[in-house]
């Protein structure tokens, strides 16, 4: 069995993500969205409300599995017998930081890394900007499944009223 994983912080998970994920699916056995716990960067949800959120929209891809990570991502394909990486990639910007990362990830521990261009509906797309447009009043729709959509504006709504 032919197993992949999608590693990220997915801190919403977006469209684009979604689409890396389906294609990722339809080469592999079994395809695992990672999340990576990552106690020193500011996320807006926690781990748990991004796992909850990404298990409802990889739901319909009956071979997508979600879990979470911390340390080093080889150690984690080694522990689940994780043949692939499988990274989308938006940018020739993208290429030159994930390059390195595959090649090191090659070295320690001769996992192997596919990259997936995007699809140009999503190629300017990332979390952050997400965020940050929402944040400012900004319509993110069709960016997002209608359910991530939601627990954004919630999400958001909270934080301005703290």
């Amino acid at each position: 069995m032919r197993t992949a994983v999608c590693p990220g912080s997915f801190d919403p998970v977006t469209n684009g993500h979604i689409d890396v994920f389906a294609r990722a699916a339809a080469v592999a056995d079994r395809v695992i969205v990672a999340v990576l716990i990552n106690k020193t960067k500011s996320s807006l949800f926690t781990v748990d409300e991004r796992i909850e959120m990404l298990k409802e929209v990889v739901a319909p891809l009956g071979n997508v599995e979600v879990d979470a990570f911390h340390g080093l991502l080889v150690d984690y394909c080694q522990t689940h017998d994780v043949q692939a990486i499988v990274k989308g990639l938006r940018a020739v910007s993208d290429f030159d930081y994930e390059l390195q990362m595959a090649q090191m990830n090659y070295r320690l521990a001769g996992v192997e890394t596919l990259f997936v261009s995007t699809n140009p509906l999503y190629s300017y797309l990332s979390s952050s900007l997400v965020k940050e447009v929402a944040a400012y009043g900004g319509s993110v729709e069709g960016l997002l499944p209608h359910t991530v959509l939601g627990r954004l504006q919630d999400k958001l709504a909270q934080n301005r009223s703290a």
